[in-house]
């Protein structure tokens, strides 16, 4: 029986990608609020013994996490046979370590959460900081996707004399692919953040690449501090201004004007979070997972 699919607001476009791309079945369901805020919630599909595919990114979680929640338990109480959820963005995946007493450890909550309402989740490049795997956290099956393939076909295809940039030796093995898929050189940098928006780089050993564009490539830019100070950097060493691309758009605040003021020659972002600056699909990546049916076979 084909799977269906059902989107939480926000992620229709990329469940109707989905549906095409997989012939899947589209379930409808009723959302809304009552005067009080409470969520009311309603499965109009039949979805009994289906195996359920759940696209919601999970950008700014916490509006999100109540409807999503009561949704898993709903469709658990309507017989389904498995809910896989599609979420590109993964939130609270920064808090893994208890910096000062008493702090809350929230990605291992979260992931409990998760691991409670769902039976797998699919995600790309989540923010894995002190953690070697998904497994640490979360009690589930995790498929962690990368966007270092379709990052380098966009570089390959607009930039072709690039210097890709990573910015710290965590992100060296999937920057220095980016760059090997692509076929253009690359430097890490080392980065120290003191804070949530304190973040000191080295300066980039750029003196070899005075005729190549400068790619700075990240998994998110948030606070875009280390792309900014890069920047910088690159200016005073008299390099052309850079192309900067992230995964996830989260551009906290004025993150987004402010880096756009730096001095930079373009933007660029894949489309896990909608922001005016994606321009790399992410559909690609997810359809080519979604198509192996051994994954609702293993649940």
């Amino acid at each position: 029986m084909k799977p269906i699919v059902l989107s939480l607001p926000g992620n229709e476009l990329l469940a109707q990608k989905i549906i095409v791309a997989i012939q899947a079945d589209k379930a409808e369901y009723e959302l809304r609020s009552f005067p009080d805020g409470e969520t009311y919630l309603r499965v109009l599909s039949d979805v009994a013994e289906r195996d359920i595919i759940l696209v919601c990114t999970l950008y700014q979680p916490d509006s999100k996490l109540l409807p999503l929640l009561f949704l898993c338990r709903l469709l658990k109480d309507l017989k389904v046979k498995s809910i896989c959820l599609v979420s590109p963005y993964l939130a609270y995946m920064r808090q893994d370590k208890q910096f000062k007493s008493g702090e809350a450890v929230t990605s291992g909550y979260f992931a409990s959460v998760l691991s409670g309402i769902c039976d797998r989740l699919i995600t790309i490049d989540p923010h894995l900081h002190r953690r070697v795997s998904m497994k640490e956290i979360y009690s589930i099956p995790c498929d962690v996707l990368h966007a270092a393939s379709i990052i380098s076909k966009w570089i390959k295809a607009n930039i072709p004399d690039a210097l890709v940039i990573g910015p710290d030796s965590e992100s060296e093995q999937w920057v220095s692919e980016v760059a090997k898929n692509a076929e253009v050189p690359f430097v890490i940098l080392e980065k120290v953040r003191h804070g949530d928006k304190e973040v000191k780089v080295s300066v980039p050993q750029v003196d070899g690449y005075k005729a190549h564009t400068p790619v700075l490539v990240d998994d998110i830019i948030s606070t875009a501090r280390t792309m900014i100070e890069t920047v910088s950097h690159l200016k005073n060493a008299g390099m052309r201004a850079p192309v900067c691309i992230g995964v996830h758009a989260v551009f906290a605040g004025n993150a987004y004007a402010d880096l756009r003021n730096a001095g930079v020659a373009k933007i660029v972002t894949c489309n896990s979070i909608t922001h005016e600056t994606n321009e790399i699909d992410i559909s690609e990546i997810l359809i080519h997972a979604l198509r192996n049916k051994t994954m609702f076979n293993a649940l």
